[in-house]
């Protein structure tokens, strides 16, 4: 069977390369508040009187003559810095979940960002084989969804591109969290029959790929089960820097251990007060198993 190309799925959006990147470097706080606000000549001109007068940064005089917002000036840091996400302009279509993108100083996001770190340096670390993770639990309602959404925003803001691909095409939603909606997906891909551009990027976040279910299929297990799907996991990880897959809750079936081979490494998730400890040992026994290298166990305490 011929390897599918993902060039084909993904959506000619402009990208972050080296030249950008460099020009993002180079701007000033001031380039990013200015063309985030619209402020016209008067108004920064306003804003560098001020700043002289007073001696203060550029943000701190915007905030000041109330042409920006505390969280303006946060924004513009982290692009000057490439730290991306999104502005309270550009959240269109993301959902409040997605709390690494909207409130990326959160305790909540310092957790996903120590969770990702743990990963770099261990089953996804450079010297590792090249690999997806497999987000995996026991039952529906353990955050999965959320948690892997999540990570996947922690991941983008780091060099390189980060994909997430929706496998749970049994109950899936990523496709609304990120406002990803349309008809094409992996669903598609699997039965030969999808059309160009199905790999969304995220625009608030350019670094930040999705890969939705598209049509939620009546056969999910045999799908991901076809050599198509092994030989789009090992495209994709070509071209991406780092894939994490959502997967169907154990308790569907067998979906997420197949899925999760195809993968080589998978994270654990339960739900504290909730998920049973025999059910996360069975998962785990089961991922063994099928040879997947374990990232863990994380217990969600929300």
């Amino acid at each position: 069977m011929k390897s599918p190309d993902v060039n084909d799925w993904t959506q000619a959006l402009p990208g972050l390369g080296e030249r950008a990147r460099q020009r993002v470097v180079d701007r000033s706080i001031g380039d990013f508040i200015r063309e985030l606000r619209s402020l016209d000549e008067e108004q920064v001109q306003g804003i560098l009187a001020y700043q002289r007068q007073h001696k203060v940064r550029f943000g701190e005089a915007a905030v000041a003559l109330k042409y920006a917002t505390q969280n303006d000036v946060l924004w513009a840091l982290s692009q000057q810095f490439h730290y991306p996400y999104a502005p309270e302009e550009g959240r269109a279509g993301l959902d409040a979940e997605l709390v690494a993108a909207i409130d990326p100083f959160s305790d909540q996001a310092e957790v996903l960002r120590d969770v990702r770190s743990q990963l770099v340096m261990g089953v996804l670390s450079s010297d590792a084989p090249r690999r997806a993770l497999a987000i995996v639990s026991p039952d529906i309602g353990d955050g999965k969804t959320f948690f892997v959404a999540n990570l996947g925003v922690t991941f983008s803001q780091l060099e390189g591109r980060t994909l997430i691909v929706d496998a749970d095409m049994r109950t899936p939603r990523l496709h609304q969290l990120f406002g990803v909606e349309g008809p094409g997906g992996l669903s598609g891909i699997l039965a030969g029959r999808t059309d160009a551009g199905v790999i969304r990027q995220v625009p608030a976040l350019p670094n930040l790929y999705v890969l939705p279910v598209g049509t939620v299929p009546p056969n999910p297990l045999e799908l991901v089960q076809r050599p198509a799907f092994a030989l789009l996991m090992r495209e994709l990880c070509g071209k991406f820097d780092h894939v994490l897959v959502d997967t169907p809750a154990a308790c569907h079936g067998a979906d997420a251990r197949v899925i999760a081979a195809h993968c080589g490494a998978a994270l654990t998730l339960g739900r504290r007060g909730r998920s049973r400890l025999a059910a996360i040992r069975t998962l785990l026994a089961q991922m063994a198993k099928a040879q997947v290298q374990s990232a863990g166990v994380m217990i969600n305490e929300q």
